[in-house]
C-alpha cells in the first residue's frame, strides 16, 4: 500500500485524482527498482565467512574512505596548484570538478548496478576512480588535472553506489543495518581528514601528486580482493546485454549532465573569467535553463527511455522532497567549513597547509562523533526527527558566530564556533537515508534513497561553486581598492594565497586592511551555512505537521 500523503485541503475529487497518480507513478517506479538493490528483501544467508569475509569489508570500507577523502583532499592544495601551474582563473574548479561528475553520474551508476553484474561494474568504477587518481598525479597543467578530478567524481561515485549494492546483496536482513553502517562513517572520516592528509602532502618532499598517487597505492593492495573475493551477484541473470542496456537512461544522463556542467560553469566563470553580462556567460545560463527544462520533461513523459533515471514520483512526495531539502542542508554545512576554516588560519595567523588542516580537527572530531553517538542513539530508540531540530540550530548558530567573527577573534572561538558547526552537521547528515524509508513502500527504498545520495553529491558541487565565486571576486574587488597601482594586478594572485610575500612591503596599515578584507569575504560564505541551518528548522517544522496530519488521520 502507498505512503504518499494527501493534500487534504484540496478537493475530494482532486484528492482522487493525486492519488491514482502517485499510485501509477509508484507502482512504475516499483518495477524500475526491483532489479536496483534487494535492500527490501530477504537475502540468502552469505557465502563468504571468516577472513575472506573481514577481506571483503574491509576492501569495501577502503573504497569509500577514499571517496569521501578525494572530496576535500585538494582543499589546503589550492596555493601549490596556483604556484606550479600559474592558472587563478581555474582555482575553483579542483574542488567543484569532482562533485560535478559525481552528481552528473550517480543516478545512471544505480540503474546499471541494478541491469548489470555489481561485482564487475564495481570493478569498473574503482578503475576509473584510479585513472581519474593517476592523471591528476602525472598533470602537466591545470586543465588535465581538473579532467582527472571530475573522473575521479564519475569513478568515485560508481565505488560508492557500489558497496552500498554489494553490502545490501551479501548480507541477511539481521546483519545488514550493522554493515550498511560502515561505509557512511568511513566516508565521514575520509572526508575530514581530506584537508590534513592534502596539507601534509602539499608540504612534503613527496608533494601534492602523492595526495592522488596514495589512491593508486590502496587500490592496488585491495585488488586480488576486488577480482577474486567479493561475490559476483547479477541482478538479471539469463537477460541478454541488449535488454539490460535498454533500461539505461542515456538521454537522461546526457540532459542532467549537460544542465548541471553549463550551470557550473557560469557560477565559476562569472567576474573572473568573463564578466557577468558578457554574451559567453548569458549563453551558459541560458543552456542551463534549457538542457533542465529538456530534463524535466525527458523525465516526466519518460521520453527515449524505459525507465527514467531520476525518481521522478519521489519528488511528489511532499515529506520526501523536505528530507531531500534537509540533506543538501547538511551536505552543504559538512563541505563549506572543510575548505574555508583552514583558509581563515592561513590568512589570519599565516599557519602553513598542513597546520590550517589540523586547526579542521575540532570540526572534524565533533562531526564524526555525532554522527556514530546519533546513529547509534536512533538505531536503538528509532527516533530520527529530534536530530533534525539539534542539528539546524546548531548549524545556524555557529554559521552565525562565524560570520561574526574578523582577524581578531581568537582561535579558541573559532575553535568553539566549528566544534557547532561540525556537531550539528554530524547530527543529521546522515539521517536523511533512515527518515526517507519512512514515507515509501519497502520496493520504493532504493529509489528513495538514490535520491538523497544525489542530494549529498549535487550541494556541495552548487554550494562550492556559489562560495567560490562570492569569496574570489569580491576579496578580488576588495584588493584592488586597498592594494597601491603597482599591485593591483597582483589581486587575485594574493587571494589564491601565493602572493603573500607581496603583501609585505605594505604598511602595516596597508597590511590589516589586506588582513580585513579577505576575513570579511571569507565570513560572507557563513551566511550559506546560516541560510542551511534555518531552513532545515524550518522544513523540519512542516515535517513535523504532516506527520501529525498522518497520526490523526490514521
Amino acid at each position: 500500500m502507498s505512503n504518499f500523503e494527501k493534500d487534504y485541503n484540496s478537493p475530494a475529487s482532486e484528492r482522487a485524482d493525486d492519488h491514482q497518480k502517485y499510485a501509477q507513478d509508484e507502482e512504475k517506479l516499483e518495477r524500475n527498482s526491483s532489479g536496483s538493490s534487494v535492500e527490501g528483501n530477504d537475502s540468502p544467508a552469505r557465502n563468504v565467512h571468516g577472513m575472506k569475509w573481514v577481506l571483503v569489508v574491509a576492501s569495501l570500507i577502503s573504497a569509500t574512505f577514499l571517496w569521501g577523502l578525494d572530496g576535500t583532499i585538494t582543499a589546503d592544495m589550492q596555493a601549490t596548484f596556483v604556484r606550479d601551474f600559474n592558472s587563478i582563473d581555474k582555482l575553483a574548479y579542483n574542488s567543484v570538478a569532482f562533485f560535478l561528475g559525481a552528481a552528473a553520474c550517480v543516478l545512471t551508476w544505480g540503474q546499471i548496478y541494478g541491469q548489470f553484474n555489481v561485482k564487475w561494474v564495481f570493478i569498473v568504477g574503482i578503475v576509473l576512480f584510479e585513472i581519474g587518481s593517476a592523471i591528476c598525479g602525472a598533470a602537466p597543467n591545470i586543465d588535465t588535472l581538473i579532467a582527472g578530478r571530475a573522473i575521479c567524481g564519475v569513478g568515485g561515485s560508481g565505488m560508492y553506489v557500489g558497496v552500498l549494492t554489494l553490502l545490501s546483496m551479501t548480507t541477511t536482513e539481521k546483519e545488514r543495518a550493522l554493515y550498511m553502517g560502515f561505509p557512511g562513517i568511513t566516508w565521514g572520516i575520509g572526508t575530514v581528514l581530506g584537508p590534513i592528509i592534502g596539507g601534509a602532502f602539499a608540504e612534503s618532499s613527496a608533494t601534492w601528486r602523492w595526495g592522488f598517487y596514495i589512491n593508486l597505492c590502496v587500490g592496488g593492495l585491495f585488488a586480488p580482493v576486488y577480482l577474486f573475493l567479493v561475490p559476483s551477484k547479477d541482478p538479471r541473470p539469463h537477460t541478454d546485454v541488449r535488454s539490460r542496456a535498454r533500461n539505461i537512461d542515456v538521454l537522461g544522463f546526457a540532459l542532467l549532465a549537460g544542465s548541471t556542467t553549463s550551470l557550473l560553469l557560469a557560477i565559476n566563470f562569472g567576474g573572473l573569467t568573463f564578466d557577468w553580462n558578457a554574451p559567453s556567460m548569458i549563453a551558459l545560463w541560458c543552456v542551463a535553463g534549457v538542457l533542465f527544462i529538456a530534463f524535466c520533461f525527458q523525465q516526466a513523459f519518460g521520453w527515449l527511455a524505459n525507465d527514467v533515471v531520476f525518481p521522478v514520483a519521489m519528488m511528489k512526495n511532499p515529506s520526501v522532497l523536505i528530507i531531500f531539502f534537509n540533506e543538501t542542508c547538511s551536505a552543504t554545512c559538512c563541505f563549506l567549513p572543510c575548505y574555508f576554516i583552514p583558509l581563515y588560519f592561513q590568512y589570519v595567523q599565516d599557519e602553513s597547509p598542513l597546520m590550517a588542516g589540523v586547526r579542521l580537527l575540532p570540526f572534524i572530531v565533533f562531526m564524526v562523533a555525532t554522527v556514530m553517538v546519533c546513529g547509534s542513539i536512533v538505531s536503538k530508540f528509532g527516533r530520527w526527527l529530534p536530530w533534525f531540530f539539534y542539528g539546524g540550530a546548531m548549524v545556524l548558530t555557529g554559521g552565525a558566530l562565524m560570520y561574526a567573527s574578523d582577524e581578531n577573534t581568537s582561535a579558541a572561538k573559532i575553535y568553539g564556533y566549528s566544534i557547532l558547526i561540525g556537531s550539528g552537521t554530524g547530527a543529521y547528515i546522515q539521517m536523511p537515508f533512515n527518515a526517507c524509508q519512512e514515507f515509501v513502500s519497502p520496493t520504493l527504498i532504493p529509489a528513495a534513497v538514490g535520491l538523497i545520495t544525489w542530494a549529498q553529491l549535487a550541494a556541495p558541487a552548487i554550494t562550492l561553486s556559489i562560495a567560490n565565486a562570492v569569496f574570489l571576486n569580491g576579496a578580488k574587488e576588495a584588493l584592488t581598492q586597498i592594494l597601491p597601482s603597482g599591485l593591483k594586478d597582483q589581486a587575485l594572485t594574493i587571494v589564491s594565497g601565493v602572493g603573500k610575500d607581496q603583501i609585505t612591503r605594505l604598511s602595516q596599515q596597508g597590511r590589516q586592511d589586506v588582513e580585513h578584507a579577505m576575513v570579511e569575504n571569507i565570513a560572507k560564505i557563513y551566511v550559506l551555512i546560516m541560510t542551511s541551518g534555518a531552513l532545515t528548522l524550518v522544513l523540519s517544522s512542516v515535517l513535523v505537521l504532516r506527520l501529525r496530519r498522518k497520526d490523526t488521520a490514521q
